[in-house]
């Protein structure tokens, strides 16, 4: 399909693409045979997702990692494994996220067969309502909100606020960061961190404020496969990996080498090539230039306005990317219907009573094809 809604991480259409090095490395592995866990200069078993697993720990300055097949995993592993059944977690009620398809933290919580103490308000926890049940409770965990915003008379204790108390009172500090922002610095693009992120944690702060383990997403803005990722002290991430889920959440083989393969490009300087990262900082220029050329060799009724793409999947909530967008004119929902029927089926969004079509999720080899189907609504 060919994704033209300017959603970059689109959940109905899986996420991020994945770089061609990615691709390529799953295909290999999945059509042949690879290194899965044989270290070479011995002939010995080796740990599966070693190399992935060193990138981890070296990109982010944490002692270790692991790498499992989403995130909810990887939180249902940090909490079986850190803390165990019948004992108490502590989590803001601003916290308490339910994610697409009717995900919500206290089931998963309950699932693991851990006791819920829900802190704080909706609006408001500081790190006062923390140090209440400190002494109480057997880990704390924070999650950031990465599909919704509160916003107004709000307060919430920070990561460094937290892992602090945690390490006072001799407790695990779990922090989920869910997107998968390596760094804040962004030092992967041009230009440093655009405005759009100020808001979304770095995995490599969060870790330096403290946390004991640090939980994100492999997808999202990280850009590789879906996966589930944990960073941080060396005898916590050994315990995950010690837990017998550990084993029924493992990556396979395409999905550690695509992952893996995404992570050396950040390792070697080259992030800005992760087509999540090739989209988001597309220049505005370049695409009104070629919404421009499209609408003016596709003879179909339509303008180029100014409008905005989103992050999309849950990540950075309430963000945009100014974008110039395709605004078809005629009845939208005849018009989308009949793009989405299209071959390839072509993606639209539908706003404002018009079909729009934002360049900034099309590649620019489909420039073509959508030109085409835009001349064959007339015929």
């Amino acid at each position: 399909m060919i994704n033209a809604t300017g959603v970059l991480l689109h959940t109905n259409l899986g996420r991020a693409p994945l770089a061609e090095d990615a691709a390529m490395a799953a295909a290999r592995q999945a059509t042949g045979y690879g290194n899965l866990e044989i270290n070479l200069g011995t002939g010995l078993r080796s740990k599966r997702g070693e190399l992935a697993r060193a990138m981890l720990a070296a990109m982010t300055g944490a002692e270790a990692a692991l790498a499992v097949n989403n995130n909810a995993a990887a939180l249902l592993l940090a909490l079986a494994s850190l803390v165990g059944a019948g004992r108490r977690v502590a989590v803001s009620r601003g916290e308490l996220i339910e994610i697409g398809g009717s995900f919500r933290l206290p089931e998963l919580m309950k699932a693991a067969g851990i006791r819920l103490v829900e802190i704080g308000t909706t609006n408001r926890t500081g790190i006062g309502d923390y140090e209440r049940v400190v002494g109480y409770v057997d880990a704390l965990l924070k999650v950031h909100p990465a599909n919704y915003r509160v916003e107004g008379f709000t307060e919430a204790a920070t990561w460094r606020e937290v892992a602090d108390l945690a390490r006072t009172a001799g407790v695990p500090f779990i922090a989920d960061v869910g997107s998968g922002l390596l760094d804040t610095r962004v030092p992967w693009m041009r230009g440093g961190p655009p405005t759009w992120l100020a808001e979304e944690p770095g995995v490599r702060q969060v870790l330096s404020d403290g946390a004991g383990v640090v939980l994100f997403s492999g997808d999202k803005l990280l850009g590789g496969p879906q996966s589930g990722l944990a960073v941080g002290a060396h005898d916590l991430i050994a315990r995950m990996a010690a837990h017998p889920i550990a084993r029924a959440v493992r990556l396979d083989g395409p999905t550690l080498a695509a992952l893996t393969a995404t992570l050396t490009l950040y390792a070697e300087g080259r992030g800005a090539e992760v087509p999540f990262w090739a989209m988001a900082s597309a220049d505005y220029a370049e695409l009104e230039e070629r919404a421009t050329r499209l609408i003016a060799s596709a003879a179909w009724p339509a303008l180029v306005v100014a409008g905005a793409s989103l992050p999309g999947a849950g990540s950075v909530p309430g963000a945009t990317i100014p974008s110039p967008i395709i605004r078809l004119e005629g009845d939208p929902d005849d018009l989308w219907r009949r793009l989405a029927c299209a071959e390839p089926p072509i993606l639209a969004a539908r706003r404002g009573g018009h079909v729009q079509i934002d360049l900034r999720t099309v590649h620019p080899s489909h420039d073509d094809v959508l030109a085409g189907a835009l001349k064959a609504l007339g015929g």
